[in-house]
């Protein structure tokens, strides 16, 4: 799980897209801690913060402590929405968590092992479908990554969600199917490799494959035959 993160933030008093320029003039964006049962909470954060914890690369999956007035806020973000022009942060959404409360995130996906492989070995190559898996969680336990061993693995193999083993507390959104998370693929080369020989089956070594004879060679041979 990642380690938990500390926001420090302040209410916001005024609402509307007047205030929330005016914040963000000064190096703040405006959020709204929500959830638990509780009415929503209108705040801002430090514009340079939320980017120095957004560059962590875990944020979205990582418990944020909310500090504001001498009491923290058990949170998890849910969104943070970016300026389509400049890309800062303009606005962020954070879900207050309840005791023994379960979460839906999207968590990573690692592959490891890949040199136990047999497939990748002979020149195969891991086609990723899904990057991450969207989870329900602990919101106790929520794992940074979900490791996928590939030792073993074929060209031509799949792994389904079925064959990973999920960390406790943590179970797959999605339980209508047995979704494929990645599979193994021969590269191009080896596939135009393996068509053109099956192209020249049946022939003896050293057979060249017989070209095409157009009307204009009919009539070369014809000529030949005649001058002999």
């Amino acid at each position: 799980m990642s380690d938990a993160l500390t926001l420090p933030a302040e209410t916001r008093e005024r609402a509307g897209k007047g205030a929330s320029r005016a914040l963000r003039r000064e190096g703040r964006v405006p959020a709204v801690v929500y959830g638990g049962k509780e009415e929503p909470t209108p705040i801002h954060v430090e514009e340079k913060e939320l980017v120095k914890q957004l560059m962590t690369g875990h944020f979205m999956n990582s418990i944020v402590n909310v500090e504001m007035g001498g009491n923290t806020i058990r949170t998890i973000p849910k969104d943070v929405a970016l300026d389509p022009v400049t890309d800062r942060p303009i606005h962020a959404d954070f879900l207050r968590l309840a005791k023994g409360a379960k979460i839906d995130v999207d968590v990573p996906v690692v592959f490891v092992n890949e040199e136990a492989s047999p497939g990748l070995k002979k020149g195969g190559v891991l086609n990723v479908v899904r990057h991450e898996l969207e989870l329900v969680c602990d919101a106790d336990r929520i794992p940074s990554e979900i490791v996928i061993d590939v030792t073993g693995k074929e060209v031509g193999d799949s792994i389904h969600i079925s064959e990973v083993h999920l960390p406790e507390g943590s179970e797959s959104a999605i339980t209508d199917r047995d979704f494929t998370i990645a599979t193994l693929v021969a590269p191009s080369a080896l596939k135009k490799s393996e068509e053109e020989g099956q192209t020249g089956e049946g022939m003896e070594p050293g057979e060249t494959a017989a070209t095409e004879q157009g009307p204009d060679d009919d009539a070369a041979q014809e000529q030949e035959e005649k001058s002999e």
